[in-house]
């Protein structure tokens, strides 16, 4: 039963879903907690496949962005006690005025970040922000920074991550998704942006027993572009689009994941096994400095800060091959960040202490 505070999240998609991955997970944390949510996006489509039982989800309200830009559209509404505006969104100015006219007190006001391990994020976090014009002028948002140390505002974890996990019949999904991969192949996914060593790995593929699984969207369509010019070509198979759980037990099933954006990686980073990350890219080259904390948050081996440049473009060179050796110590390396961040207190905990 939801008896805690009303929410309202606003998002805006721009990376692919990305932006609405994090924000359907976060609104799903939140109602699991107690919460009632209501999610503002522009573009909700994506929750066909991402979330199919979205709009039936008890404690969960989905409403089109258009709506909270008319004050007519507002005026039935309870007053929300949280707002969330994710990822650098403006909240419509129509919705903060009906806020201002309608709530007898400011309510929290929370502007969600990206996800980052530069040293900045924990001075960052939880600063206030007063607004100096508008209709809310005299108001003051809180900056939340999600972040990889206690000192920031930690990452979306599930209360029953663990469990479900152990659940996952690893041997059954393999089989499943790729019932001819040899006892010695390794099952790869690859969700990424569009790699300038794609055609490199592809064909270091070639003659394995490796099997690679590819998900719909621009990765396909990449794979399919490096395929035309190979005359053979490795096992792989193509994913259809799907829900966030299925997404996540693909990470567990596989043995070295391809994740790209802020969600897989969090994603990746959970299920433990090897993984690469694909980074947002900016014009300015700054997610360069991004991929750097990260990986020397995670303590990285050379071998796969390495690989990290090439698969992100940050440096020519020659795709290293996927040999146990090196296999092994990325693994390591993520299972000993794995459970470091699971000391950690996660993030929906977090946002609900801040706004208490």
């Amino acid at each position: 039963m939801q008896t805690g505070q009303l929410w309202d999240i606003f998002c805006t998609v721009i990376d692919n879903h990305g932006d609405l991955g994090v924000c359907w997970r976060l609104t799903r944390q939140l109602r699991d907690a107690g919460q009632r949510v209501r999610l503002w996006v522009d573009d909700a489509s994506a929750l066909a496949w991402m979330a199919p039982t979205a709009h039936k989800e008890p404690g969960i309200e989905i409403h089109p962005w258009a709506d909270a830009s008319q004050s007519s559209n507002l005026q039935a509404m309870p007053a929300a006690d949280v707002w969330v505006e994710a990822f650098g969104c403006k909240l419509p100015e129509a919705f903060v005025a009906h806020g201002v006219a309608t709530h007898p007190q400011q309510p929290a006001w929370i502007n969600l970040e990206y996800l980052s391990a530069e040293d900045w994020v924990p001075r960052m976090h939880g600063l206030p922000s007063p607004l100096m014009s508008g209709p809310a002028k005299g108001w003051t948002k809180t900056f939340f920074y999600p972040g990889f140390t206690h000192d920031t505002g930690g990452l979306l974890r599930e209360t029953d991550l663990l469990e479900r996990q152990q659940q996952l019949n690893r041997t059954s999904w393999r089989q499943q998704h790729a019932p001819n991969l040899a006892p010695d192949g390794l099952l790869i996914s690859l969700f990424c942006y569009e790699p300038a060593v794609l055609p490199q790995l592809l064909a270091q593929l070639v003659g394995t027993p490796h099997h690679l699984l590819v998900t719909p969207g621009r990765p396909l369509a990449a794979v399919q572009r490096a395929l035309a010019g190979m005359a053979v070509h490795p096992n792989w198979s193509a994913l259809p689009y799907t829900d966030q759980n299925s997404f996540d037990e693909m990470l567990w099933a596989c043995d070295l994941n391809f994740v790209r954006g802020e969600d897989s990686l969090v994603r990746a980073l959970w299920a433990g096994q090897a993984f690469i990350w694909h980074i947002y890219p900016q014009d300015d080259n700054a997610h360069h400095a991004k991929l750097k904390a990260f990986l020397d948050g995670i303590q990285a081996p050379e071998s796969l800060r390495q690989a990290h440049r090439l698969w992100n473009g940050m440096q020519a060179g020659e795709w290293p091959a996927l040999n146990s050796s090196a296999l092994a110590d990325w693994t390591s390396c993520v299972q000993i960040a794995r459970q470091r961040q699971l000391q950690q207190t996660d993030l929906i905990s977090q946002l609900r202490s801040l706004v208490v």
